[in-house]
C-alpha cells in the first residue's frame, strides 16, 4: 500500500465519518482549512478498507493522546500510553502530539519572514530568544541564530538545550512582550518546548561554519552539553538519507555484531538500504546472524546504533563521508 500524507489521510477520515458527522467537523475549521481538505477528499480516489482502518486507528490514539495531554500532562499522558500501546507507540503518539499543541503558540511568528522576526528578537534576553524560536520551524531558528552577535548566540543555543517545558503563565507573558508588533495568539497548553532534541534539529539546519564556532564555544563551557547535543544532531534512521559510496565506507569500520544488533530494531528501508550497500557474502553473514540473535534488549540495541553513530560523525569530521544536513554547504564536484 502506498503511503498516505498527513493531508490524505485526514482525508480519509472525513470520507469514513459520512456526510452528517463530516459537517459537524467542519463547522471547527477555517476557510483555508475547508479549502484543503475539501481538494484532498476530491483527489483522494479509492482506499483499501485495511489501510482505511489503519489511518482511523492512528487518528483515534492521536486523539487519545491529545486528551490525556491535555487532561493530566506529559508524565501523566507517558504512563497511560506506554501502557496502553507500549513505549515506543507512546513516545511516537507523545512527539506527535505535542508538536501539534506547540503549533498553536506562537502562530503568528511562523507566519513572519527571517528579517522581520530578528529585528523583533536580537535585543530581547537570550532565554526570550529561546522561548520564542523554541516555537518556530527548526530552518528559522537556524537562520535567526546564525544572525545573532556571537555572545548572544551561544547564550541562545544554551538556553534551548537546557530549556524542558514552559508554563502557560510564561509564555502568555513572553507573547505580550512581542505582541505590539505580532498578533498574539495565547495558549493554555503545556507542552515540551526547547530541550536537546530540539535544539540539535536546529543545529542540523545551520552551516557547518557557524556549527563548528558555537560547539567550540559551548564545549568549552559545558563539555558534557556540547556532547550530547552532538550525539542528536544525527541518529540511525538518518543513514537513509547518505549516498551508497558513504555508507559503503562507514560499513566497513563498524564491527558486525553491533550492525547485527542495530538492524534488529530497524525498519525494511533501513535494512534494504544497508544490505544493498553490502557484498552479498556479509549480507547473509549478518541476515544468518539476525535470524539466530533473539531476546535482545532495547537498550543493547539503542547502544549499537549510537555506536555505528559514532562512526559515522568521526568519519566525517575526517572528511571520509558526507553527512546530509539542512545547512547552506557548499559543493564542490
Amino acid at each position: 500500500m502506498v503511503e498516505l500524507t498527513p493531508e490524505q489521510k485526514a482525508a480519509t477520515v472525513v470520507v469514513s465519518l459520512g456526510v452528517d458527522k463530516a459537517s459537524k467537523v467542519y463547522k471547527y475549521l477555517s476557510e483555508e482549512e475547508i479549502e484543503k481538505l475539501t481538494l484532498e477528499v476530491a483527489k483522494l480516489g479509492h482506499v483499501e478498507a485495511e489501510q482505511t482502518e489503519a489511518i482511523l486507528d492512528e487518528f483515534y490514539k492521536t486523539c487519545l493522546t491529545q486528551k490525556v495531554v491535555t487532561d493530566g500532562g506529559l508524565e501523566y499522558a507517558r504512563t497511560v500510553l506506554e501502557k496502553a500501546f507500549g513505549e515506543s507507540t507512546a513516545n511516537s503518539l507523545l512527539q506527535k502530539v505535542t508538536q501539534s499543541l506547540k503549533s498553536r503558540s506562537f502562530g503568528f511568528i511562523r507566519k513572519s519572514d527571517v528579517k522581520n522576526l530578528l529585528s523583533v528578537l536580537q535585543h530581547e534576553r537570550a532565554q526570550i530568544i529561546a522561548l520564542v524560536l523554541s516555537y518556530t520551524t527548526e530552518e528559522m531558528a537556524a537562520q535567526v541564530i546564525s544572525e545573532l552577535a556571537p555572545e548572544k548566540r551561544m547564550q541562545v543555543v544554551e538556553s534551548i538545550a537546557r530549556m524542558e517545558s514552559a508554563s502557560p503563565e510564561g509564555i502568555k507573558i513572553v507573547e505580550e512582550e512581542i505582541k505590539k508588533r505580532f498578533s498574539g495568539i495565547l495558549t493554555t497548553d503545556y507542552t515540551s518546548v526547547g530541550g536537546v532534541d530540539y535544539i540539535a534539529n536546529v543545529m542540523n539546519h545551520i552551516d557547518r561554519s557557524n556549527e563548528k564556532l558555537i560547539f567550540d564555544e559551548l564545549g568549552r563551557k559545558d563539555a558534557e552539553l556540547a556532547d550530547t547535543i552532538r550525539k542528536k544532531m544525527f541518529v540511525f534512521e538518518d543513514i537513509i538519507t547518505m549516498d551508497n559510496r558513504s555508507i559503503q565506507r562507514f560499513i566497513r569500520e563498524c564491527d558486525m555484531r553491533d550492525m547485527v544488533y542495530a538492524l534488529k530494531n530497524a525498519n525494511e528501508q533501513m535494512t534494504t538500504v544497508i544490505f544493498s550497500n553490502m557484498s552479498t557474502r556479509m549480507k547473509e553473514s549478518i541476515q544468518s546472524d539476525m535470524e539466530v540473535t533473539v531476546n535482545v534488549r532495547l537498550k543493547d540495541v539503542e547502544e549499537a546504533q549510537q555506536r555505528i553513530v559514532g562512526i559515522i560523525r568521526r568519519l566525517e569530521e575526517e572528511g571520509e563521508l558526507i553527512i546530509n544536513k539542512g545547512g547552506k554547504d557548499d559543493v564542490i564536484v
